[in-house]
């Protein structure tokens, strides 16, 4: 799943405890996660089902703000595997990301959203909402990133510094490539002509990147449509009602028809509400196609953004 350096070099370990937690279920293993592993290391040896299994992690906001001057988003993390939920603010991301960088400078780390100093719209907080979601279930999801302390501490840990205590837990380790076990053998497991193939790889990423990114907008615009032929069924369904319910008394010279224009309105008032249910089922079939397609395309364009940034794609190969 992901590529390491070609050389290896040794470096500093140790393991900073979090001591916030009285038991030890958070101190840095004494070896690193990165072992040799049975048979080829280059061959994941997790199946799909097997990773989307590992853990669920919903990120919700918090209606209500808090600070005395500046304002600011909080949102509540819940974990399927942990089995709690803590408050996290986008900050807390951030410092979270550039350990994850920091301990695994090799790995594939998803990108974080933007952040907005001033004018975060509501549009705005929902999209970032949204990728914040696809990051954290990214890395939850992630095989060595979901049995690595770091992830712990940030989805279970409910202090007030969690912000300090992810930096704590990465001080003085150094990355994972520096002290485990495969760094040796890294460079006998590269193939000869392991630039040819890191070129081929980041070109076909590249292309399948840029055709899911057509089919996520063409995506979002249907779904938009179907948010916008809602809204116009919505409002056909009420001029009918309108129409149905004038109370307009008849002039003499139409009286004859009087029952005939009563039947008329009583058979618009009928169909403005199966205009009403059509509307009401346009609406359901634009939010599903946002939060199920739209948003999946979006995860594998996350994952796939997060194999263009990896430094492990442009990396030389030392002689």
């Amino acid at each position: 799943m992901d590529e390491e350096p070609p050389a290896a070099g040794t470096g500093a370990a140790g393991g900073a405890s979090d001591s916030a937690k009285p038991s030890s279920d958070l101190k840095e293993p004494e070896e690193s996660l990165m072992q040799t592993p049975q048979g080829n290391p280059l061959v994941l040896p997790h199946t799909l089902p097997e990773l989307l299994s590992k853990d669920t992690v919903q990120v919700e906001l918090i209606p209500e703000k808090k600070g005395l001057f500046l304002k600011h988003v909080e949102y509540e993390v819940s974990s399927k595997r942990f089995r709690c939920s803590v408050y996290r603010r986008y900050n807390d991301f951030v410092v979270f990301h550039e350990m994850l960088l920091q301990k695994f400078p090799y790995r594939m780390v998803p990108a974080l959203p933007p952040k907005r100093m001033l004018g975060a719209d509501r549009e705005f907080i929902e999209t970032r909402r949204r990728a914040l979601k696809r990051f954290i279930n990214l890395v939850a999801r992630h095989p060595p990133f979901s049995e690595d302390v770091l992830l712990k501490l940030f989805l279970s840990f409910s202090g007030s510094d969690v912000q300090n205590k992810l930096r704590e837990l990465v001080q003085g380790v150094g990355d994972e490539f520096m002290t485990c076990k495969l760094s040796t053998q890294a460079k006998d497991f590269l193939p000869a002509d392991i630039q040819v193939q890191f070129a081929a790889s980041r070109e076909l990423i590249r292309n399948i990147y840029n055709s899911f990114y057509k089919l996520r907008d063409r995506t979002e615009r249907i779904a938009s449509r179907a948010v916008d032929n809602a809204s116009d069924l919505l409002l056909f369904g009420k001029e009918l009602s309108a129409l149905g319910s004038d109370t307009t008394p008849l002039p003499s010279w139409a009286s004859l028809n009087n029952s005939a224009w009563g039947n008329l309105k009583q058979a618009l008032k009928g169909l403005s509400v199966e205009f009403a249910l059509l509307a009401d089922k346009a609406v359901q079939q634009g939010k599903q196609e946002e939060n199920d397609v739209v948003e999946k395309l979006n995860l594998f364009l996350d994952l796939l953004q997060s194999y263009k940034v990896s430094p492990a794609f442009s990396l030389p190969v030392c002689e």
